[in-house]
């Protein structure tokens, strides 16, 4: 339970960090001269697709805190059987965080106008994100074949459980992801604009999912388990 509590007080503290920044607590009633979403209607738009997204990824980050928090409360029984770790699972790690450095270059790229290196950042993303499913399904795989299937226990039934979340989230990204590459190759101003805010979000969205990936790598090796070990001591 200190687990999931812990997780969701840092997550409320990322999140309300963040929406801060995004302008949630500001009070345009009484503010002089005309109500700045009359005056920007298109920043208020990226203000209001930035809190959609703040909100969702906190919703997933709690889903995946009470998916740790029954982890670490199932361990504790004696049932509990653990199996090492394919090391494939490294090498997607690694895709992932091509993926993302990928998709912050392919940002900063866009805002400074260099939209060729851009689109080649953007391609470089969606492979990587591409050969990271590949590369978790073949672990999947890898255990089946090793008879490690859901119903072998439940440490390889959480094992499931979480990188299966994590990928069907990483599959959604992918799709936002697709949708938002056509703009990258359209001209204009405005297309320009929409481009660069649907990059935004899905560079954040993939740091985000690149952060929770790590967690999980950190929970499912028991390394997790020291970090809160030396935590508690150092707090004690």
């Amino acid at each position: 339970m200190s687990v999931i509590l812990g997780f969701l007080l840092i997550v409320l503290c990322i999140s309300g960090w963040w929406l801060s920044r995004q302008g949630i607590m500001s009070k345009p009633w009484l503010e002089q001269g005309a109500p700045a979403a009359m005056a920007d209607p298109q920043g208020q738009g990226r203000r209001t697709a930035r809190i959609g997204l703040g909100v969702f990824l906190a919703v997933i980050g709690a889903l995946f805190a009470m998916f740790a928090s029954a982890y670490f409360e199932r361990m504790g029984l004696p049932d509990w059987r653990s199996f090492p770790l394919p090391r494939l699972l490294w090498v997607n790690t690694g895709m992932l965080i091509a993926g993302s450095v990928a998709l912050q270059c392919a940002l900063v790229d866009a805002r400074g106008g260099a939209m060729a290196q851009a689109r080649r950042g953007l391609v470089v993303a969606a492979l990587s994100g591409l050969a990271f499913l590949a590369g978790q399904l073949w672990v999947w795989l890898q255990l089946v074949s090793g008879g490690l299937v859901v119903a072998s226990g439940p440490a390889i039934t959480f094992f499931y459980l979480l990188t299966g979340l994590h990928g069907l989230h990483i599959l959604g990204g992918l799709v936002a992801l697709a949708s938002s590459m056509p703009g990258a190759w359209r001209q204009g101003e405005s297309g320009r604009s929409r481009f660069l805010l649907r990059l935004e979000l899905c560079t954040t969205y993939w740091h985000f999912l690149l952060g929770l990936w790590l967690v999980i790598v950190l929970v499912l090796t028991g390394w997790a388990d020291e970090i809160i070990a030396t935590c508690s001591q150092l707090l004690s």
